[in-house]
């Protein structure tokens, strides 16, 4: 046997190593910038949540695969105009009775969310689902929660409650407008 052939053998084996590594690496950087791209401000929310860049992309996979298991569709017309005729009550509830227009918008998103196949569950669950769908209005939600949390403890005043009225109707528009074309992959 000649004595070079075990070291073609050793050299061979760890180039196609390196070769795996290098294409474990890109592959994980592509699902990485995938999900910052995807998740945007929830990527980096999650991010700090768990101290693990690891922790937190898995963490969005499996909201992902939990969002996937359920039927979430979109309203149809007839739901999309009695949501809205409804959101505008609630506006113009608003002059009259902040904290009560507050309390009915964050139940009729709850309805809403209902409506398109969404669990109704605790908050941090539903925010968490509707993150994997609507990643860059799901603070607005979490924010408007916070704030009528608050009211409720007698931390907040009406102008905090317009805030949140504001950041309820960016998640209402978005959650019973038309639905979008999605582009074919």
């Amino acid at each position: 046997m000649n004595p070079a052939d075990p070291m073609a053998a050793v050299l061979i084996v760890l180039v196609v190593v390196l070769a795996a590594a290098v294409a474990l690496l890109i592959w994980r950087g592509r699902g990485s910038k995938r999900l910052k791209s995807h998740f945007g401000p929830e990527y980096q929310r999650a991010l700090e949540e768990t101290g693990s860049r690891r922790a937190a992309e898995e963490r969005l996979r499996r909201r992902e695969q939990r969002v996937q298991s359920y039927a979430i569709h979109p309203l149809s017309p007839e739901q999309r105009a009695r949501y809205a005729a409804r959101w505008r009550a609630l506006q113009a509830e608003f002059v009259d009775d902040p904290a009560g227009a507050v309390s009915a918008a964050d139940r009729l998103l709850g309805e809403v969310m209902a409506a398109r196949g969404y669990p109704v569950i605790e908050f941090e669950q539903q925010a968490a689902d509707l993150s994997v769908e609507h990643p860059q209005v799901v603070q607005n939600y979490r924010t408007a929660h916070e704030i009528a949390v608050r009211h409720s403890q007698g931390q907040a005043n009406t102008e905090d409650l317009r805030r949140a009225m504001v950041h309820y109707r960016s998640l209402f528009e978005e959650l019973a407008s038309e639905p979008r074309m999605r582009a074919a992959s």
